[in-house]
């Protein structure tokens, strides 16, 4: 009896071992997190802090980041627009939207709140004719700063983007500012989670705004918000479909759109996009 329980034990131990041991082999085998992600979307109109940058119409994005476990990071984004050609009349072209950015984000405060800090240029390729007097070289340079939160089923963040130059074309406009909410709930069903933002954004410069146009103080600074929900496929795929408006003075913004539109209208925006 003694030698039969010694040998289960033996058995049991052996098989303990043997699991362990598949266990390490496996846990070696496996491959590391890739400190390099890149991302596709396609959505049916590419909305910046509330404002088209298609005429309302569909986009291709794409871009990529390398996160350094110091919290060091680059990264670049891309998507095709077509807002500077609608908004020249001189023959000026820019089909594609180029962002390249760079930071420090790392989770100074305690698990779930990373801290951001970092720097953002958007670059236009521009082509042909000249700039009339409603836009100036649209090419901007921002720093930001975001703090991120994390309370249960709810994350976001709070963040403040800054302007070193002329922001997207305005005219004297360096120094502008974008303070922006951003909170997501999820829900824990299906994969969905309630999306909401509210963002500011603060044109400096005015009312140094072109000849012919309201000389009121601010006249172009605008509110956006948006109002949706995401859907989780699993496997870096997901669906987002959201309601966005702003109260941007059509004075300013239509110049963005074709047929005198206002830029910031309210509308739907559906995405889809596939991170790898």
């Amino acid at each position: 009896m003694k030698t039969i329980q010694k040998t289960a034990i033996a058995l049991a131990a052996s098989g303990l071992l043997s699991g362990l041991a598949t266990q390490s082999a496996i846990a070696a085998d496996a491959p590391e997190v890739s400190p390099i992600t890149a991302n596709v979307t396609v959505t049916n109109d590419y909305r910046y802090r509330g404002i088209t940058q298609t005429n309302y119409q569909p986009a291709i994005q794409g871009g990529f980041d390398y996160a350094h476990e110091s919290g060091l990071y680059i990264g670049n984004w891309n998507s095709t627009i077509n807002w500077i050609s609608n908004a020249t009349s001189n023959g000026v072209q820019a089909p594609i939207e180029m962002d390249f950015y760079g930071g420090f984000k790392k989770e100074l405060i305690g698990e779930g709140f990373a801290s951001d800090l970092g720097v953002l240029q958007y670059y236009y390729n521009t082509t042909g004719g000249n700039y009339n007097n409603a836009l100036v070289n649209p090419n901007t340079t921002e720093i930001y700063a975001a703090q991120n939160f994390t309370f249960g089923p709810v994350t976001g963040f709070v963040k403040v983007n800054y302007a070193l130059t002329n922001i997207f074309g305005a005219p004297n406009s360096s120094g502008s500012f974008y303070p922006d909410l951003t909170a997501n709930y999820d829900t824990g069903i299906w994969g969905v989670s309630l999306n909401g933002h509210v963002g500011y954004q603060y044109i400096a410069g005015q009312p140094n705004t072109p000849t012919g146009w309201s000389s009121t103080p601010n006249n172009i600074s605008y509110t956006d918000w948006k109002l949706g929900a995401t859907k989780d496929f699993g496997g870096g795929l997901s669906l987002s479909a959201a309601y966005v408006s702003t109260n941007a003075n059509p004075v300013w913004w239509n110049t963005y759109t074709k047929g005198g539109t206002s830029a910031g209208r309210p509308g739907a925006v559906v995405s889809l996009t596939k991170t790898f």
